[in-house]
């Protein structure tokens, strides 16, 4: 996994005027030696000066002139000339340059360090020889690694690697060194973790942290901590990163100056996004930390800037005094002007602002209204919806009442009307001693007959068999009753008892509609109906291998329908699903809440 550079770039903290924009790589911006204002050149030193002031262009010009065509100059204003060249070509980013004068400094060391009589201990120059040996290599080696940035050739790289494994290779004890080698150890730790060479990223981050730990340098220290987390980080290390941020804030805790606040920013950013990873709600806490602190910075820069910004303008205004009345009134009509056009320009500017924002409420206001209107009207349909399933309900519980009540009476009263008559007509018979009237027979025939009929009407209404022997028996009939030799209708009910009566007459009916469904239009085979009871619901399954359908277009206006099926299921507080694709059957689920038998209580 590679880090985003926003995660690592508390690696970078270790040098604190001048960092690379490219793969978080540390350069180098101290000063490698001191000179006595006396007794070195004079225009060195206004070279210096503008170096250090940032005027790198003024800096550039002077020091060129110093080297162009002068050959009074000693050995070490020669090398430290070069150098102070190739630290502004370093600073502007000129790479090419930088490298060049870089090592023209380090031809020159070389050629320095073999004249043994060259070197005097007593001369005014406090000539830093290991000092500037070890940061041409270090910023060597980072203007390598930034041309690998922009052209990506491993040649860069490799030279890159080169110079600051040289920064590693001197052997000098010099607290000044220990700090270039640290830097050095910083970058080479961040290209190998963006190479994915994790264990080498880990041993030169670690060399850098010993180094700050051993000069003292807790921010430093922290910083390099820092680095160390986000390899962990890189290599999905979580806790390991969160031990190691915790760590380097709990050794800046009280640190208060500048660099250490940069630092602590950057650490509270990194640990809120790895406590992110471990979803440990804390990140936000942190990551709060890291905005406040980077908004305090902010401030502070923006500060400096108005501060260098008055200073100067103070220095105008006393030169103005020198200029000629004339100017300053020019001066002065051109600000009026200047101002009065700035007001009228923010003038405007509000005033279209006033009038957008106005149209923008206007708009907002309709689209509430429409969001109102929309809403009221999903509510109206949505109560129209309901009481036309309650009527619809109602109708077909009328219904279903009306014929269970003509059934029972038909029943209960016609038929067994018919079988007394019949009984009667048959006593009769008996009084005849001789042949019994043929109007007797007819009669009697005729009995028979309408007491067929009125049981076979009375099932019609209301299935006898679901009355006497429940659902089970009822669902079975059905098949029986509808197989024929087009199509084969099967059932598969599980445990099964006998519940409300009401309840098994509208699941009865519910049941016989989708099989007259199936009669009518699937062109089915076979069909199979399942029953089982499950955890206090009834669930009925349908099933068969027939053309299928499209649930949205169909419209059915014999019998139920299923629209009419759903509003009923719906009313049943059931639920109801419809699989079918066309060619393909038809499979039909209902799960519906159970309505428990009345229990009689015998005196």
């Amino acid at each position: 996994m590679r880090l985003n550079i926003a995660l690592i770039v508390v690696l970078l903290l270790s040098n604190y005027k001048i960092y690379s924009k490219s793969k978080g790589v540390a350069f180098n911006a101290t000063s490698s030696f001191i000179v006595q204002i006396d007794s070195f050149s004079t225009k060195y030193l206004n070279a210096k000066k503008l170096y250090e002031k940032e005027e790198y262009s003024s800096s550039l010009r002077l020091s060129l002139s110093l080297i162009e065509g002068n050959n009074t100059l000693k050995t070490e204003e020669i090398i430290l000339a070069n150098q102070l060249i190739a630290k502004i070509f370093f600073a502007t980013r000129n790479n090419r340059n930088a490298i060049k004068y870089y090592k023209k400094t380090l031809n020159y060391l070389n050629n320095y360090s073999k004249d043994k009589t060259a070197f005097d201990s007593k001369k005014n120059i406090d000539f830093k020889y290991n000092d500037i040996i070890a940061e041409s290599y270090l910023d060597l080696g980072s203007s390598y690694y930034r041309l690998n940035n922009i052209n990506e050739l491993k040649k860069d790289k490799d030279s890159a690697l080169h110079f600051y494994n040289e920064v590693d290779n001197l052997n000098v004890i010099n607290d000044n060194v220990f700090q270039v080698k640290s830097r050095a150890y910083t970058n080479l730790s961040v290209i190998y973790m963006n190479d994915s060479l994790y264990d080498k990223a880990k041993y030169y981050a670690n060399k850098a942290i010993s180094i700050h730990k051993k000069l003292g340098n807790k921010v430093n220290q922290a910083a390099a901590l820092g680095n160390l987390s986000s390899i962990n980080l890189s290599e999905s290390n979580f806790k390991e990163a969160k031990r190691i941020y915790f760590e380097a804030l709990d050794l800046i805790r009280n640190e208060k100056s500048n660099e250490a606040l940069i630092v602590r920013e950057k650490l509270y950013f990194n640990l809120a996004y790895n406590l992110y990873i471990l979803k440990d709600y804390k990140a936000y806490d942190y990551q709060e930390l890291s905005y406040s602190l980077k908004d305090t910075l902010r401030q502070k820069e923006f500060k400096g800037i108005i501060d260098e910004i008055n200073a100067e303008y103070n220095f105008n205004v006393k030169k103005n005094l020198l200029l000629k009345e004339e100017e300053n009134k020019r001066l002065k009509d051109q600000r009026i002007f200047w101002v009065i056009g700035i007001v009228s320009i923010i003038i405007i500017l509000s005033l279209l602002f006033w009038l957008n924002y106005y149209k923008l409420k206007q708009k907002n206001l309709g689209l509430k209204l429409s969001q109102s209107q929309l809403i009221q009207n999903q509510n109206i349909e949505k109560i129209r919806s309901e009481s036309q399933a309650r009527i619809l309900n109602a109708t077909i519980d009328g219904k279903e009442s009306e014929r269970k009540q003509i059934a029972e009476t038909l029943h209960d009263s016609v038929s067994a009307l018919l079988s007394s008559a019949n009984l009667h007509l048959q006593a009769t018979r008996s009084q005849f001693n001789g042949k019994t009237p043929i109007e007797i027979d007819k009669t009697q025939e005729i009995i028979t007959e309408a007491s067929q009929k009125i049981r076979d009407l009375s099932h019609t209404l209301v299935s006898s068999v679901l009355l006497k022997f429940g659902l089970e028996y009822a669902v079975k009939d059905i098949a029986d009753k509808y197989s024929n030799s087009q199509i084969t209708i099967n059932t598969e009910i599980g445990e099964t008892r006998r519940y409300h009566q009401n309840f098994e007459i509208k699941v009865y009916n519910i049941i016989q509609e989708f099989v007259n469904n199936i009669l009518k239009h699937s062109n089915a085979k076979s069909a199979m109906i399942e029953i089982a009871e499950i955890e206090g619901k009834l669930s009925i399954k349908i099933a068969d291998d027939g053309i299928g359908f499209d649930k949205t277009l169909i419209t059915n206006k014999d019998g139920l329908g299923l629209n009419q099926i759903e509003a009923r299921i719906q009313m049943m507080q059931g639920d109801f699903l419809i699989d079918s694709v066309k060619n393909n059957g038809t499979v039909i689920h209902v799960l519906l809440p159970i309505l428990e038998k009345e229990e009689i209580n015998l005196v």
